[in-house]
C-alpha cells in the first residue's frame, strides 16, 4: 500500500495499443523524478526536513515537487511562468507551497531567463534553500530506474524503441540508461527517439519557427544540462497543429487521454512501428490530457487524419520544415554546451 498519493501518481501504467505499440501512460512524470530526488537529497545529508526546495518551472515540475516536499516534509517555493494555470496556482497554493509567477513574456528564451535570474535573487537572500535545478542535475534520472525495470519485465529489452519529448532530458535518457544495461555488461538493443518541438535549441532548431506555439514541456530556449544527446538515435520534431493530430487521434482510436506532448511523441513512435516492423515500440504519454481540453481537444474537428503527415527526411537541422521532420543522430554529442544556471 502506498504512503502518500505521490507514489500512486507516479506509477505508470503500461498499455499495449498494438501488437508492437506500448504506451507507457503517466497521470504526472515528473513526479517519478521529483520523488526521487528528495529523497537521495535526504538520504544524503543534503537537505534536511523542514528545508525550502526552490526550482524554476512552467507548470509539471511545479506540481511534481510540491508533491515530493508534501511528502517528505519540506517547504517549496517555485518560481513560475505564465503557462502555471488557475487549477494549478490552486493546488500549489493548498499544498503549501509559494508560487511567484513573473510577468507575461512572449519571447520563451527571455521567460527561461528572468526566472533563473529570480532564482539567484531568492538564493542571495535565502542562501539556505536548495536549488533542486531540474534541467542541470542528474539527480533527476534516478527516479527512473523502477520505471525501466517494470518495461524490461513486461516487454524485454533487446528490439524495443523508446519514443519521448525530450524536454529536460531526464526522463528519456533515464530511461535509455537503464535499459541498455545488462547484468553481464552487453549492452541491450534498445533504441532512443527524441521528439522535439520547432524553435527547440536543444538539438539545433531554434531557427524554425512554429506558428502555433512551441510545444511546453519538450523543447527548450536554453541548453540543458541533463539531456545526453549521446543516448538518442533519431530525432523528430513535430508541430504543433501534427502533435494536435496525434492528441486526437490517440484518444479517438484507443481512448487515451494524453497532452499535447503524448501527441506528439505517438505521432512519432508510430512511424518508428512502421518503419521497423522487427521492433516493439514504446512512447512516453508524461501526462493527461485535462490542460489540454480547450486547446487541443476541443479542437478535435481540425484534427488531420494521420494518414495525411509524413515525416520530411533530413540530413541536417538547415533542412527542418514544417510540420513534421526526422533526422537520424546517431548519438552525437551536443554541439553547444549546457548554461550554466
Amino acid at each position: 500500500m502506498d504512503q502518500h498519493i505521490a507514489e500512486s501518481i507516479g506509477r505508470p501504467d503500461l498499455i499495449r495499443l498494438d501488437d508492437r505499440l506500448v504506451c507507457l501512460r503517466f497521470e504526472t512524470m515528473k513526479v517519478v523524478s521529483a520523488l526521487a530526488a528528495v529523497r537521495h537529497l535526504l538520504d544524503n545529508g543534503l537537505v534536511r526536513r523542514g528545508d525550502t526546495l526552490l526550482d524554476s518551472s512552467s507548470g509539471i515540475y511545479a506540481y511534481a515537487l510540491a508533491l515530493a516536499c508534501h511528502r517528505h516534509g519540506m517547504r517549496c517555493h517555485i518560481v513560475g511562468s505564465t503557462t502555471v494555470d488557475h487549477t494549478l496556482r490552486t493546488q500549489l497554493a493548498v499544498l503549501g507551497a509559494t508560487l511567484e509567477r513573473m510577468e507575461p513574456c512572449d519571447d520563451l528564451k527571455l521567460d527561461q531567463k528572468r526566472r533563473v535570474e529570480r532564482i539567484h535573487e531568492i538564493l542571495a537572500d535565502h542562501p539556505e534553500y536548495h536549488w533542486m535545478r531540474q534541467y542541470h542535475d542528474d539527480i533527476h534520472y534516478l527516479g527512473y530506474r523502477a520505471v525501466a525495470d517494470r518495461i524490461r519485465e513486461a516487454t524485454g529489452a533487446d528490439g524495443l524503441t523508446v519514443v519521448g519529448g525530450v524536454g529536460s532530458g531526464a526522463s528519456t535518457g533515464a530511461l535509455a540508461r537503464y535499459l541498455r544495461e545488462t547484468p553481464d555488461g552487453r549492452e541491450a538493443d534498445v533504441g532512443l527517439v527524441g521528439v522535439q518541438p520547432y524553435g527547440s535549441v536543444t538539438f539545433g532548431a531554434e531557427h524554425v519557427s512554429d506558428p502555433e506555439i512551441i510545444i511546453a514541456g519538450i523543447g527548450s530556449s536554453i541548453p540543458f544540462g541533463n539531456v545526453s544527446h549521446e543516448l538518442y538515435d533519431t530525432l523528430h520534431w513535430i508541430s504543433f497543429d501534427a502533435a494536435l493530430a496525434g492528441s486526437v487521434d490517440l484518444l479517438r482510436r484507443h481512448a487515451v487521454f494524453a497532452g499535447l506532448s503524448t501527441g506528439a511523441g505517438y505521432l512519432a513512435a508510430r512511424h518508428e512501428r512502421d518503419r521497423s516492423p522487427e521492433r516493439t515500440v514504446l512512447f512516453i504519454a508524461a501526462d493527461t490530457g485535462h490542460r489540454y481540453v480547450d486547446t487541443v481537444h476541443a479542437r478535435h474537428h481540425e484534427a488531420a487524419p494521420l494518414s495525411d503527415l509524413t515525416p520530411c527526411e533530413v540530413s541536417h537541422q538547415s533542412r527542418l520544415a514544417l510540420p513534421w521532420s526526422r533526422m537520424e543522430w546517431n548519438r552525437a554529442p551536443a554541439t553547444t554546451p549546457a548554461e550554466a544556471s
